[in-house]
């Protein structure tokens, strides 16, 4: 076996174990080990013990890399299968338990909204005092206030870069926020009731809104029009969401349906209702 200890370690290691040798009454044994290792003279005090304190340290970090080896075991297993593995864990732990990291308070009604923003370890919540309020989730700290609304803002979404962050009120608008600057940079009006969803298109080229006046509505970004108005629900269109590409939009309302919407180039129709 090829040797990977340094001259230097090796003397040390030597002098270890003649220490213990020594240290148990091994005389012979030890005699006839500094013989063969052309150990001279005494052995120093610094030597004393040395051979059991490794020999304990190495049996701690075999037993800290056992426990991190089945920590990772159990990292891949609940990652592989999507979620926490509820085989070995009491329901107790299978939701967050108090108390929480933060408490943000700073609104002055119910809040009505909270998201994460894509890129930055700030979050954004919307209240029925009409505000939208900037945190650092990482500190807990109140970034700013944002204000335009008249009325409860019912929601608010990031577009995929979170450069943009658009809100829908009871106040019958939608505005468009510059989360750079912080500036409402445009207020889209035509709904004739609370809106109370409001989402981008994955392009990040349009918003989708949905409303009590019973229509969903879709808004060209850079003019701020309404370029379609989805219409068939009978009552308040409670939310609108739009899938991955795009391509279909699923609403539901108090008429008690889910709607799934195929968009196409100029024109749009409903093609299934659960």
């Amino acid at each position: 076996m090829k040797m990977v200890l340094s001259q230097r370690q090796r003397e040390e290691l030597n002098k270890a174990i003649a220490d213990y040798l020594c240290s148990n009454g091994y005389m012979d044994a030890l005699e006839s080990f500094k013989k063969e290792t052309d150990m001279p003279g005494e052995i120093e005090k610094k030597y004393s013990g040395l051979l059991e304190k490794k020999w304990t340290s190495v049996i701690r970090l075999q037993k800290k890399v056992m426990d991190l080896e089945t920590k990772l075991a159990e990292t891949e297993k609940e990652y592989i299968a999507g979620a926490p593995t509820r085989d070995k864990r009491s329901p107790t732990e299978w939701i967050p338990r108090p108390p929480e990291k933060y408490c943000l308070s700073g609104h002055r009604a119910p809040v009505t909204k909270v998201i994460f923003h894509p890129v930055f370890s700030i979050m954004v919540s919307s209240s029925e005092d009409a505000t939208i309020k900037v945190w650092d989730y990482e500190t807990g700290d109140y970034e700013r206030t944002l204000k335009g609304h008249t009325d409860s803002v019912q929601d608010i979404a990031f577009d995929h870069t979170g450069k943009m962050l658009v809100s829908c009120s009871a106040d019958m608008t939608l505005k468009l926020w510059d989360f750079q600057g912080y500036e409402c940079v445009k207020t889209m009006r035509g709904h004739d009731h609370n809106v109370s969803s409001v989402t981008f298109l994955p392009s990040g080229d349009f918003i989708l809104s949905s409303s009590r006046d019973k229509t969903i509505k879709m808004w060209e970004i850079a003019t701020g029009y309404c370029v379609k108005t989805f219409t068939g629900h009978r009552e308040w269109v409670r939310m609108v969401r739009v899938n991955q590409d795009g391509s279909l939009i699923a609403s539901c309302s108090n008429d008690q349906t889910v709607r799934v919407w195929v968009v196409e180039i100029g024109r749009a129709s409903c093609r299934e209702r659960v």
